[in-house]
């Protein structure tokens, strides 16, 4: 669904909250936090800024963000968990304002990390801005993705196939789906309106997933790293709008 320039406005002021979010967990990271600890600090941006979760309680989901460290890919549910030197942590935020949604994630490093894991951060979100640069009037949908195979499995990682993005608005999770994989050229084409959350999830290893036992947690089937970038864009008249940026 083709968003108007007031529901645009919106997800905007939502898209800031989930920057905030980003802004407090990452200055909040480092040895002997726990994932819980980092749930508090965005619960505290929410309130403070009048907004809503889109992740609390959505299908039974306990928490406001997500929270996935080293080999968890998504979707891991913030607790005891400890962060250690040398770990790396996604951390994946929402926000609803005026009944319409935000959603981004970012990884980050704690403490200082392994060359792998350095690299695999920092190719994982240079996909994402590929894609973004893909998101242009007359594309198509399936180019979003190619761009972000592209960029990972050129630097020799490998993209999550079970999981992947979405168009975002009055819901979290909308229609069309956006694969992270597959030829260019093909589905929907990109019309100014639409807005996507575009989340390229890159695994140092194997491509494979397997769920734990929460029923939420998803890590890689071989142990590998796997990091997780994500904005809200917009594809405008003059090119895409991130709309999750301070």
């Amino acid at each position: 669904m083709r968003r108007t320039p007031e529901e645009i406005a919106k997800m905007r002021r939502a898209g800031r909250v989930v920057a905030e979010m980003h802004a407090r967990t990452r200055e909040a990271i480092r040895p002997g936090v726990t994932t819980a600890e980092l749930d508090k600090v965005a619960r505290e941006v929410l309130e403070r800024r009048g907004a809503r979760s889109n992740f609390l309680g959505y299908h039974g989901f306990p928490a406001v963000i997500c929270t996935s460290p080293n080999d968890m890919i998504v979707h891991g549910i913030p607790g005891d968990h400890r962060l250690e030197e040398g770990d790396i942590i996604s951390v994946d935020c929402g926000a609803i304002v005026e009944g319409y949604h935000g959603d981004a994630a970012y990884t980050a490093p704690v403490g200082g990390v392994r060359e792998e894991a350095r690299r695999l951060m920092e190719v994982t979100e240079v996909s994402l801005q590929a894609a973004i640069e893909a998101m242009v009037d007359g594309n198509r949908i399936s180019d979003i993705g190619h761009a972000v195979q592209t960029v990972a499995e050129g630097a020799g990682f490998s993209v999550v196939r079970e999981y992947v993005g979405h168009a975002i608005g009055t819901a979290m999770h909308e229609e069309p789906q956006v694969p992270n994989y597959g030829p260019p050229g093909r589905g929907p084409r990109l019309r100014p309106g639409l807005v996507l959350a575009v989340e390229p999830m890159v695994n140092a290893g194997s491509p494979g997933t397997r769920l734990l036992a929460d029923g939420w947690s998803v890590v890689t089937a071989d142990g590998s790293l796997s990091a997780h970038f994500e904005h809200s864009i917009a594809v405008g008249e003059d090119g895409p709008e991130v709309l999750t940026l301070p």
